[in-house]
């Protein structure tokens, strides 16, 4: 796992490669977009994790937003209940690569690790 780019302090962390991962992703949209973080019930393990970009006017006052050297991951409340401490990261790597969640507060893990169980 790469390093965090801000300290615990964040309620959901992003490594290094997933910043740049992120912004790469986002400067091929050709948009100024933050990145949604959340879950939703389904899944092998009971909750899966979601993500996908939105433009910057969705953000409610409901949401928490951290910021990433002015690229925003945004979260609702509730999903943050059950993300806080949260670490996405990203490998390039031919097997298993791609974003990875490693959530503190998940009890089980499915063995794609898009989903987990509190």
């Amino acid at each position: 796992m790469t390093q965090a780019t801000q300290t615990q302090q964040r309620g959901i962390l992003l490594s290094e490669a997933a910043l740049r991962q992120v912004k790469s992703l986002q400067d091929k949209q050709g948009q100024d977009l933050c990145l949604r973080v959340g879950v939703r019930q389904g899944g092998c393990s009971g909750m899966s994790y979601m993500m996908d970009f939105e433009d910057v006017s969705k953000i409610t006052p409901d949401d928490e937003v951290f910021d990433y050297d002015g690229f925003k991951i945004i979260c609702d409340r509730k999903s943050l209940l059950y993300l806080y401490g949260l670490m996405l990261d990203y490998s390039d790597a031919m097997i298993g690569g791609g974003f990875q969640f490693t959530n503190p507060n998940a009890a089980q893990t499915c063995g794609c690790g898009k989903s987990f169980g509190v």
